[in-house]
This record gives C-alpha cells, sequence and structure tokens, in this order.
C-alpha cells in the first residue's frame, strides 16, 4: 500500500495540522501500475490499511497468526457439507422447479453448527488432534465454507454425461465419467496457482463480491476493525439481523403469494394486446422499461448491485442502454435478421414458421446432420437480442485482449517479478509469513488431470483430438489472466463458451461430442481458475494459510465431483422416465435440455451454416473488429483527456456485462443499474459512513433472507404434493396471474408468418 513518509519535525498536536502535513506528504511506491478507478487518489491514508474504501469497509487489517484454522473441527464439517450441498444441488438440478443452496446458506449454516460443535463436543485428543479447540473462530469458519461450495454447483461436465446419455445413447462406465469431471473442475486449479501472482497479491485486484462475504464473516463473529469507521447508530450485527429477517419474510409476497411483484410489467398491465408497447415495457420477452420490481432476487440474478462499483455498473448499463435500448429496437422494426416474425427477445431459437426450432427433424439416426432434411426444414432464426448477445461476445473476446495489453502490460510485468512480501498492502504483507503453495504442487494435479482428459478422448472415441483438448487449454490458459484482472476489478466475468463453441464448431464440424468437451475444457478450466483465485483471495482477506486454503479446496472440489456423479448415476437408474418432458415428478432435466440442443446447434449444424458469408448472422462476426478498435480508441482518449470521464470507460464491461442475456433479460438490468447507481453513488457521496459501515451488510442480509425463503418455499409450498398446494386458490388469484394475461409472457411476434408463402426468410439455404 501507499506509505507516508512525514518529518516529525513537522507534527503538531492538533488534527488539522497533521493532516495538513500528510497532504504534503511523498506517496510511495505506485498502488496500482494503471489508472485505477476504484483508487480515491484524494483520500488521505492516516493508517497501515488499504488504499481502497471498499476493501477498508469489509476487511480487517489485523490478522492472529495463533488463531485455529485447519483443525479437526473445520475439516469434518467441511467436509460433511462438500458431500450434502453439492448431492443436493445436483438432485434438485435435473428438476423444474428447482431450488440451489448457495454459498451465501453454506456459509449461514456452518456458523450454528461450529458453535453447537464448541459448545458440547469434548475437549479430548484423538490420535493427538483436538476434537474441539475451543471457541469457534472466524478462519476456521471461513476454511469450512470454502470447502462447501467449492463444488456446490452441478458440475458443468456431468451435462456431457447426461446429454451423452439422453441424446445419444452413449453409457460410459464410472470410471470415464469420474475422470471427466475431475479434469475438466481440477485442471482449472492448476492455471489459476499460476495466475495468483497476478490476480490474487495485488491489492488493485479487489475481487469485489468477495467484500460482501467477508463483512457477513467480520459481523457473525463481531470482528472489530479500523476500516468500519466510527459511525453510531445499530450494530452491524443488530443491521444484518433486521436486514436478514425482512428479507427473508418479504420475498414470499414476489416469490409466491403476488408473483407479480417480481414481474411488475406494469405497463403492459395497461394495454396487455398492444404488441408494440408490451416488447418495450415487457419484462418476459420484452426490453425493460417498466425499470422497476420488487423482487431481490431479480435484482441481484446477475450478482448484488451493492457489490458492484458504481463505475463498473455504469458501463454494463451503458451497454445495455445502447445495445438493448437503442440498437435492438432498430434492427428489429427494420426487420433485420427477419426479426419482426418472432419475439424481440427469446432464450429459444426458432424455424421459419415462428416456431421453436425442431432439431430432431434434421438428424440422421446416429445424431449427425442431414443436409437433405436441413436443407428441406429450414435455417436456424434467433430473436434479435440472442443474435445481439452473440455479437456482443464475439465483441468482448478481442476488446479483453487489446484492453489488458494496453492498460494492464505493466501491472503483468511487474508483477511476474514481485514477491508477496514486497506488495504495497497491508494485507499481503501480513500474509507473507505463511508457507506460500510450491508451484510443483500445481504441476501435480495439471499433469494428472491432463492424463485424465487424454485418457477420456483417446480410449472413450470421443470425436475429439487430443491437439483440440490442447487448443482449449491454451485458449483457458491466455484468458485467464486478462478476463481475471477485469473481474477482480469490476465484478463482471467474461464468458468463454461462446467463442469454444465457435472455435470448435469450425475446426471440427458434425462432431457435437467434440464441440460439449472442448467448450468445458476451454471454459470452465477458465471459470475454475477464476474461481479458485476468487477463493484464494478471500483467504487473503480473512488471513487463511494458504497450504490449508489449497487442500481444502482440491479435497472438497474431488468429493463434490464424486459425489455429483453418484447422485447422477442413481437417479438415472432410478428414477422412471428421466429427462422425459412428462416425468410425472418434475425431473424433466430443463439444463440436460439446453446443453443437448446447443450441441446439435454448433456441434451438427455448425456456425458455417449462421456466421459464414451470405449466412443470416454473417454481419455479428464483424464484432471482432469493433472489440478490438474501441479500446484503442478510449486509450488514446485518457491519455489525450486524462482527468475526463473516459478513463471510466472499459468496453470489456460494456461488451459483456450484459452477457447473462438470455437467460437473463430487462428485468433484471434496469433494476439493478437503479439500485446500483443509489447505494453506491449517491448514498456513497453523500453519506459515506453510513455507507462504510452498512453497505456490504445490507447486501448479505438481502441476499441470505431470500436464498433461505427460496429453500422454505420449495420444500414446504411447492415440492410437497408436485406443486399442487394453492393451485385453485392462491396460484390464479389476480396478482399471480395480471402479468401473465399479456403479449409480454406470450411472446407474441410483431408480424404474422406470410400466409402466400408458409414460411419467412431466405428461399433456399
Amino acid at each position: 500500500m501507499a506509505s507516508l513518509i512525514i518529518d516529525d519535525k513537522r507534527s503538531t498536536s492538533t488534527l488539522d495540522e497533521k493532516l495538513d502535513a500528510e497532504k504534503q506528504a511523498q506517496v510511495i511506491p505506485a498502488i496500482a501500475e494503471f489508472d485505477d478507478p476504484n483508487l480515491d487518489k484524494e483520500a488521505v491514508v492516516l493508517e497501515d490499511d488499504s488504499p481502497y474504501p471498499e476493501v477498508r469497509s469489509a476487511v480487517a487489517n489485523t490478522d492472529d497468526p495463533d488463531m485455529p484454522v485447519s483443525t479437526f473441527r473445520a475439516w469434518t464439517i467441511g467436509l460433511v457439507w462438500s458431500i450434502i450441498i453439492p448431492g443436493m444441488n445436483q438432485f434438485f438440478y435435473f428438476r423444474y422447479p428447482s431450488v440451489t443452496v448457495g454459498s451465501i446458506v453454506a456459509q449461514l449454516l456452518a456458523f450454528p453448527v461450529g458453535r453447537l460443535w464448541a459448545r458440547f463436543m469434548p475437549n479430548v485428543k484423538v490420535f493427538g488432534v483436538s476434537v474441539n479447540p475451543g471457541p469457534f473462530t472466524v478462519k476456521e469458519h471461513v476454511l469450512i465454507t470454502i470447502m462447501a461450495t467449492v463444488g456446490y454447483q452441478s458440475a458443468y461436465a456431468t451435462d456431457i454425461i447426461a446429454v451423452q446419455r439422453v441424446y445419444y445413447g452413449q453409457i460410459y462406465n464410472f470410471g470415464y465419467q469420474w475422470m471427466l469431471v475431475m479434469s475438466t473442475q481440477l485442471i482449472g486449479f492448476s492455471i489459476g496457482g499460476i495466475a495468483r501472482r497476478f490476480l490474487v497479491a495485488p491489492p488493485s485486484m479487489i475481487w469485489p463480491a468477495n467484500l460482501v462475504t467477508c463483512a457477513l464473516f467480520n459481523t457473525l463473529h463481531s470482528q472489530q476493525y479500523s476500516g468500519m469507521g466510527t459511525r453510531g447508530g445499530i450494530s452491524r450485527e443488530r443491521f444484518f439481523t433486521y436486514a436478514f429477517i425482512g428479507s427473508l419474510c418479504w420475498y414470499f409476497f414476489p416469490g409466491y403469494i403476488f408473483q407479480a411483484l417480481g414481474f411488475f410489467n406494469w405497463v403492459c398491465w395497461i394495454a396487455p394486446e398492444n404488441i408494440v408497447v408490451n416488447q418495450l415495457f415487457g419484462y418476459y420477452s420484452g426490453l425493460g422499461m417498466s425499470l422497476i420490481t420488487f423482487d431481490w432476487s431479480q435484482i441481484a440474478y446477475i450478482g448484488s448491485p451493492l457489490a458492484t462499483p458504481w463505475w463498473a455498473s455504469a458501463n454494463v448499463a451503458a451497454g445495455f442502454v445502447f445495445f438493448f435500448w437503442i440498437l435492438t429496437p432498430i434492427l428489429y422494426y427494420t426487420n433485420t435478421w427477419y426479426s419482426k416474425y418472432m419475439p424481440i427477445s427469446s432464450r429459444t431459437s426458432f424455424d421459419n414458421t415462428g416456431a421453436a426450432y425442431d432439431v430432431s427433424r434434421i438428424l440422421t439416426p446416429d445424431s449427425t446432420l442431414d443436409i437433405e432434411k436441413y436443407k428441406t426444414y429450414s435455417p436456424l432464426f434467433l430473436s434479435t437480442t440472442f443474435a445481439i448477445s452473440y455479437g456482443l461476445s464475439f465483441a468482448g473476446i478481442t476488446a479483453t485482449i487489446v484492453h489488458t495489453a494496453l492498460y494492464f502490460r505493466k501491472q503483468i510485468w511487474i508483477q511476474a517479478r514481485r514477491s508477496l512480501s514486497e506488495q504495497p498492502d497491508i494485507h499481503a504483507r501480513l500474509m507473507s509469513r505463511y508457507r506460500q503453495v510450491p508451484e510443483w504442487w500445481y504441476s501435480i494435479i495439471f499433469v494428472t488431470m491432463f492424463v485424465f482428459a487424454v485418457v477420456c478422448i483417446e480410449v472413450l472415441h470421443s470425436q475429439m483430438p487430443v491437439w483440440a483438448l490442447v487448443l482449449g487449454l491454451i485458449i483457458a490458459f491466455v484468458y485467464t489472466v486478462p478476463i481475471g484482472m477485469i473481474q477482480a476489478i469490476t465484478n463482471q466475468q467474461i464468458g468463454l463458451n461462446v467463442i469454444t463453441e465457435l472455435i470448435i464448431g469450425y475446426a471440427l464440424p458434425g462432431r457435437p461430442i467434440a464441440m460439449m468437451m472442448f467448450k468445458t475444457w476451454g471454459y470452465i478450466t477458465m471459470y475454475q481458475a477464476l474461481q479458485f483465485t476468487s477463493d484464494f483471495k478471500l483467504g487473503h482477506y480473512m488471513k487463511i494459510p494458504p497450504r490449508p486454503m489449497f487442500a481444502a479446496q482440491v479435497i472438497a472440489a474431488i468429493i463434490a465431483g464424486t459425489v455429483q456423479l453418484g447422485v447422477q448415476a442413481w437417479m438415472f437408474t432410478n428414477i422412471e422416465g428421466m429427462c422425459d418432458p412428462q416425468q410425472k415428478d418434475g425431473f424433466i432435466c430443463p439444463g440436460t435440455e439446453v446443453f443437448g440442443t446447443a450441441s446439435i446447434i454448433w456441434g451438427v449444424i455448425g456456425p458455417q451454416r449462421q456466421f459464414s458469408h451470405g449466412q443470416v448472422y454473417y454481419g455479428l462476426l464483424f464484432f471482432f473488429l469493433i472489440g478490438a478498435a474501441l479500446p484503442v480508441m478510449s486509450y488514446l482518449a485518457s491519455r489525450r483527456w486524462p482527468n475526463s470521464f473516459v478513463k471510466y470507460v472499459n468496453f470489456p464491461v460494456i461488451f459483456s456485462g450484459v452477457g447473462y442475456i438470455p437467460p437473463a433479460s430487462a428485468l433484471n438490468y434496469v433494476p439493478w443499474t437503479i439500485v446500483a447507481f443509489v447505494f453506491n453513488y449517491v448514498i456513497r457521496r453523500r453519506h459515506f459512513s453510513w455507507w462504510t459501515k452498512y453497505n456490504y451488510i445490507l447486501s448479505a442480509g438481502l441476499d441470505s433472507g431470500v436464498a433461505i425463503a427460496v429453500i422454505l418455499i420449495f420444500f414446504c409450498l411447492q415440492y410437497p404434493r408436485n406443486g399442487t398446494i394453492g393451485a385453485n386458490n392462491l396460484a390464479v388469484w389476480w396478482g399471480n396471474v395480471v402479468s401473465t394475461k399479456t403479449a409480454d409472457y406470450n411472446s407474441s411476434p410483431l408480424l404474422p408468418v406470410p400466409a402466400d408463402r408458409g414460411f419467412f426468410g431466405p428461399e433456399s439455404w
């Protein structure tokens, strides 16, 4: 961090004179080797603390190296949660409606369990290890939470296995399945380990989402530290309790009792049959100009707006307004891409009659493309917002590389040579006392998982050559640091799923299994690397020794993946009609359906029939050039006008911040922007002491309340009786159906299919 050199002879007894002296002090060294929008350069740092107010408010600037962390208690509770939570989430992943036990739920549940253990378990030793080492510590809590959540989501590769079984009739043994899941989950950890010196150690890599987690940890354990400020009022603990209870109780209204509060497309209620009004103001298939919702789960669907710096939120908002409120209507109402015959916004693909694209009509018996069937059926069409989202993905990929080269090249070069103890940051210096994870540990994981991947490819005839595996890993490796730096600064992650699909679709056309594998090793490797570094940054903030952190992440990931495979195998063996659209208990596998359809669209039809010259969506390829050019222009402008707003312009965030569309929609982005503006601009500027003390705690309370309420509603009101509770009264009252009786809900297109032709689009394809 910046340190202040002050001449003692000029010191005085008054605070004003002290501040005057500090304002004239020399600052060494630089906090970040780039123009960091998160850094308040005018702030006077009076003590050895982070230069970032967000970090100071959420993270303690002290450490107790003697505090128990890697204890028998922590490992036992953590391993139990790493079995229960991933297993439960995998079970419900295949069901609709579904529920996910997220990281914040694990964080909350681990707290009372740890406290009960400390109170009731005997203080004895087993093989020299203490069963109850004393009071439950915050460091134990962090380690448990990381173990519970490192693999809580359904492993991406389990969808490959499910699609092979459901779509292609391929059933392989458990050994193949296990190696596939382990290689895709863990190979990213090795890349994340290499990237940690760039993404964890530098103080400028603040990882905003982790600050909410840190604030909740410190609140639950009543940690006191200087960054909280001296503001009076109720304690953080009580504030969290009020926010949690209020959020939990309120969510029963938009989540169950009065669902129109969630999809608050109020303008559409006034003119429910007016298609243009519904397209502009709707939330289901419209552009969301109704502006508001009363459902925190919808607002925070793309991440908590309270955790994202306002300048980053403003970039996302600018991208949304330009591309979805200006460009999309222009393209749609000029009938570009035959868009008037489809909804303006949709998550599905269409044929030339406006119906959902039926991929079964273009397949041979062995699930490859039948050209004649394809020519007699239809090309594939996308709604305008879906097509724009592909273009923005292309732009985001090139913008990320160019932006990183222009803005972060000096930072990357310096961090490559700087040790942890040399970091200009109190947290890095506190962490430097702990033994670091040696590089060869990461090398062993990489080599082992690479061998697993090659075995999966070669032994089981996956349609994918080894060179494609190497290419996928190179893509992940190249993009991990650039995307990680942008995420660590802006709280926005740029996905590689579309670009990996595009590359493999051109490189190996007609091979759907290879497409799924390539996308997983190319995209999920990067995703897992950033998950690993994000958790390591959490441990960095909470002062968890790196070696126990590493062991906890790797062991918990192995256990979680194994449990998920076991649960999935049991379900396909014992649940009748698994993945059938009419399955009686709701196990229709919606995620598997989307994954399988994508494998056919990208792996069977291929991008050459959608984006190549002469095809409908050829123009979207020019987004690659746009993405490469605009960061150069903003960089030159920022050099010419260094104190203007241009320094806050971040084109990778502008292009990729709206990357959740689809499945997200305007419903998620517009209220998210409004909340971010109110709290991280207005309140932060006018009531900074309140913001410092309560902002991240409010986010944690709202997130926690919704997470628990979702679980209560699901298991108490939706899961019993197959969801028939209240089906004839509460479910059909006005407040639960008014938003659905609209053209917005029905996804109505502007024009009907031409009656004379019976289809729209080109005559031949």
